[in-house]
């Protein structure tokens, strides 16, 4: 049988199908499970607007209550779970059906809540229902459908990823009852059946939009003698592998949406179907696509049907700042007239990555804003046609400053915080630093002045760097913030280090941030008000680089890993004379093509030393240690007019060479590798010692496993102990004397929640060279940690 082929192709948004009266709700794009921040989820239920919160680290996942009142949108009741737990990923998914609703949740095994809302418009849990055999890892919850009695949940990971859906129905006495699961007849591994479902009637659509190489599909299924029957996929010939036809689905009488966000190069599209009224088959009506066209728009991450109007979300328009199209019938009767909706705010806000449309009122999520947060625009339609808008957020959690006297690390924690032989001595979260809603913490470094023998913390933030005084660690305080230079862009990494009383500060994926130089003499100056300073000096020959190494012995500086304009050295080393630090000048390039992934010696971060090791042929000689993605590499750069790569070598399991650090007698270089946990190459965290004695021939003569899964980030040695901040599982101090056997003798996890698997949050880095034996460590989304090992030698 030939599939039919859509009639026409609306570059220019125009829709030409009728429509009548209906509500309907869509869920972003991608599973909720990744994207689940305030508004990854909304809903719109009669008068109340509600808003999902999955992701909460702290608290559980809420669904929030907002009803109008007093002119404004006012949160009127937060939903948890009655079994409510920290993580739990309660609100991944909404539906309401007149005064129910069907949250879901993703923790666990997953789970579904149903609350009904009573005279008083009070919502009150009324079941909880979960999948007869659905396991941790299924994604139980990544997507729901109510309408009519019937309730499906889809659940697109299970059986390697092949997915299911579980239908409930309601019995006579008003309880939910499991009636079956659903499972199209030849599905494959990774298909993720059950991202998306939907219902009309006794129909229902279930979308696998990974099916194909990712090229998508959408099952139909009729509910006959009390269970759902397949009666095959929707037809639709000429879609291309990877356009994930079926990220959004949404439903409304005799008509269906369907998104597929990545087709025409990720630009998006959405596809209409209808129901023919004399065979009851559903056929292609129609594509729209966006008129103002552009690169990965990702128009069709959301659709949403509701009679009169069909809603369209491209997340990613104008650079991720996000927008939504509104068709309207005109007077022909047919969708001919289209809207352009934005957030009316720059930068990165995914606007219409999420909808819920219900006549004159509709939700839109925001679900990049501030940096994964998320927010919602609530629009509601004036008599004179026009949609005004009015923005909803939810408020920040995070721990409580801890300051005024140690806090002992007794019977396994301190304060929240789980720890072994390391103390708390201060906590200051990302709020206080500076950073504003959604910021997280990257890299730090410390800086000592030694006319005043005051101590204070650099600390990276994702748009800006925070000085903090540390000198009283039991107090610290924060004396303020160089923000990232103009016209850069926010981004999660940035690197700082310390020469001659000045910092050297750069940022990766930022765009033209440049190298900004601030003198730090500048902070004996506070008066007690924190100042938004500027930079010193910017030097402009790189534009973003991910890490800056420097040599403070030879007055040299290394941008590795830029990218993005200027001379990038292949991603190598950038070397920069920064002995007159406020002006730097260019000084040369290395890169050993031999590694890095793509073949140009891209270095991700370095250590350069005037080398005073066992190898005597290099004595007195400049050489820098590099961690280039696939290898360690050795080079001379004492002549920065013709670097020499000494020697290259790489190891078993590579994931990513990240970062190392040299022993203090130049022997031995410790190097972690920041995504072997994560692929699964090793089971716990792993840290390569390799042999450098010499340097023309380094050895591998230990991969050292930790007690902990987690995924190692950031290394440093001071003396006979090494601290790593280890992500997950927070600092780890290890005991190195014998250097070939490391032994971990003292922790301090930074992230009281959640497991210590490989992954991205907590831990960044830490800085333990100051003398009174405080290690000041960052943690992404909680804050500045100042902690004292037991038995750590004062300096």
């Amino acid at each position: 049988m030939t599939r039919p082929r859509l009639p026409f192709l609306l570059a220019a948004g125009t829709i030409l199908l009728s429509a009548s009266a209906a509500r309907a709700q869509s869920f972003p794009g991608a599973p909720a499970a990744l994207q689940a921040g305030f508004g990854a989820s909304v809903e719109i239920a009669g008068a109340d607007v509600l808003v999902g919160e999955a992701q909460n680290r702290i608290r559980s996942g809420l669904v929030y209550v907002y009803r109008k009142s007093g002119g404004a949108w006012t949160e009127q009741a937060r939903l948890a779970a009655s079994d409510a737990e920290g993580t739990d990923g309660f609100g991944a998914a909404l539906a309401a059906d007149g005064d129910l609703l069907a949250v879901t949740r993703l923790g666990g095994a997953g789970a579904l809540y149903l609350f009904e809302r009573d005279g008083s418009g009070t919502w009150g849990e009324a079941q909880k229902l979960t999948g007869s055999d659905a396991a941790e890892g299924d994604g139980f919850g990544a997507s729901v459908a109510l309408s009519g009695g019937h309730l499906l949940v889809g659940a697109p990971n299970q059986g390697m990823r092949r997915g299911a859906v579980y239908a409930f129905r309601r019995n006579a006495d008003g309880a939910w009852t499991e009636v079956g699961k659903m499972a199209a007849a030849d599905l494959r591994a990774a298909d993720g059946f059950g991202t998306q479902v939907a219902l009309h009637g006794d129909e229902a659509f279930v979308a696998a939009p990974l099916r194909d190489q990712q090229t998508g599909a959408v099952f139909r299924f009729r509910f006959q003698g009390n269970r759902w029957t397949e009666v095959g996929p929707l037809p639709l010939d000429g879609l291309e592998r990877g356009v994930r036809f079926g990220n959004a689905l949404s439903a409304g009488e005799d008509r269906l949406l369907v998104g597929a966000a990545r087709a025409a190069g990720q630009m998006g599209a959405a596809f209409a179907f209808v129901r023919d009224a004399d065979s009851g088959e559903w056929v292609p009506a129609a594509q729209l696509l966006p008129f103002l066209a552009g690169p990965r728009e990702t128009f069709g991450s959301a659709v949403a049907y509701a009679g009169a109007q069909i809603w369209v979300g491209a997340p990613g328009a104008a650079g991720a700042q996000g927008a939504a199209y509104v068709y309207s019938r005109g007077p022909s009767g047919q969708f001919d007239q289209v809207s352009r909706l934005s957030p009316g705010v720059e930068g990165r806000t995914g606007f219409g990555g999420s909808l819920a449309v219900d006549g004159d009122l509709a939700a839109v999520g925001m679900t990049a804003a501030d940096f994964g947060l998320g927010r919602v625009a609530v629009y509601e339609r004036g008599a004179d046609g026009v949609w005004q808008s009015e923005t909803l957020m939810s408020e920040e959690e995070n721990f409580d400053r801890v300051a005024g006297g140690q806090v002992d690390c007794a019977e396994g924690s301190a304060t929240a915080f789980a720890c072994t032989e390391v103390d708390l001595l201060s906590f200051v979260p990302v709020a206080e630093l500076g950073g504003g809603r959604g910021v997280r913490l990257n890299d730090i470094w410390g800086w000592t002045d030694a006319d005043t023998e005051r101590e204070y913390a650099i600390v990276g933030r994702m748009d800006g760097t925070a000085f903090v005084d540390v000198t009283d660690p039991f107090n610290p305080v924060y004396l303020g913030n160089l923000p990232l230079t103009d016209g850069a862009n926010p981004a999660a990494w940035r690197d700082m280090k310390v020469y001659r009383n000045h910092t050297f500060i750069v940022s990766d994926g930022a765009g033209s941030h440049g190298m900004q130089v601030f003198d730090l003499t500048r902070l004996r100056d506070f008066d007690g008000t924190p100042e938004t300073f500027e930079a010193d000096a910017l030097y402009t020959d790189i534009h973003s680089a991910h890490n800056i190494v420097i040599n403070e012995e030879t007055g040299f500086a290394y941008s590795v890993g830029s990218s993005m304009g200027g001379e990038t050295c292949g991603g190598g080393l950038h070397m920069i004379d920064v002995r007159d630090p406020k002006n730097p000048t260019f000084a040369g390039c290395f890169a050993d093509a031999q590694t890095g992934r793509a073949s140009t010696g891209y270095s991700h971060d370095a250590q350069c030393v005037v080398y005073r090791g066992p190898d005597a042929e290099h004595e007195g000689k400049e050489i820098c240690f590099g961690a280039n993605e696939t290898a360690l590499s050795i080079a001379d750069v004492t002549d920065k007019s013709n670097p020499v790569a000494l020697s290259r070598a790489s190891y078993p399991n590579v994931g990513y060479s990240h970062q190392g650090w040299l022993t203090e007698d130049q022997r031995y270089f410790f190097m972690n590798d920041e995504l072997d946990e994560l692929q699964g190459a090793v089971e716990q965290t792993r840290t390569l010692i390799w042999d450098v004695s010499d340097l023309d021939d380094p050895q591998l003569v230990k991969e050292h496993f930790g007690t902990q899964k987690s995924s190692d980030h950031n290394l440093y040695i001071v003396g006979d102990r090494m601290y790593q901040s280890n992500y997950q599982s927070g600092l780890r101090v290890l005991d190195i004397s014998d250097v070939e056997n490391p032994v971990e003798v003292g922790y301090f996890d930074t992230v009281p929640y959640g497991t210590n698997d490989p992954g991205f949050g907590g831990s960044w880095s830490n800085y333990p060279f100051f003398k009174n034996g405080v290690v000041a460590v960052t943690s992404g989304a909680e804050g500045l940690f100042l902690v004292r090992p037991r038995g750590r030698a004062v300096f």
